[in-house]
């Protein structure tokens, strides 16, 4: 399994596609708990799939997939990476199950540019050590 992430934060839309084209990515998986957010403008997940996230990426040849499971819930709680590391642990075979149907290469999308900052970097964590999946961070 070939895993990217990538964070859109502080981007705009041809930096963030120059970020994935080098790569066979066919899906892009948006692990955001609120992928609706009005205030996200360009990479909100729009009510229909002609706006939004998913036109900028259909327009680049590109798959969207929304997967609000994995969606930190702890991201209030001030320091999230532990008590998401134990939802994982405990629940992460349940909570990646439709990531490992998606057709990948995938690519892991959140806000947050740098993935030490963002609960992407825990699930990709997740699949190198439980999946043997091959992890890189587009940063």
């Amino acid at each position: 399994m070939i895993v990217y992430t990538v964070g859109y934060g502080g981007r705009d839309a041809e930096e963030f596609l120059a970020l994935l084209r080098p790569h066979s990515i066919r899906t892009v998986v948006d692990v955001r708990l609120r992928p609706d957010r009005a205030s996200m403008g360009l990479w909100t997940k729009a009510k229909t799939a002609d706006k939004g996230i998913e036109k900028l990426l259909a327009d680049a040849g590109l798959g969207y997939r929304s997967l609000v499971e994995l969606g930190n819930v702890f991201l209030d709680a001030g320091d999230w990476h532990e008590p998401y590391r134990r939802l994982l642990d405990a629940a992460g075979e349940l909570l990646v199950a439709r990531l490992l149907e998606t057709p990948g290469p995938v690519c892991l999308l959140c806000a947050e540019k740098r993935v030490a900052e963002c609960h992407r970097g825990v699930i990709a964590d997740y699949l190198a050590r439980v999946h043997a999946a091959e992890v890189t961070h587009l940063e």
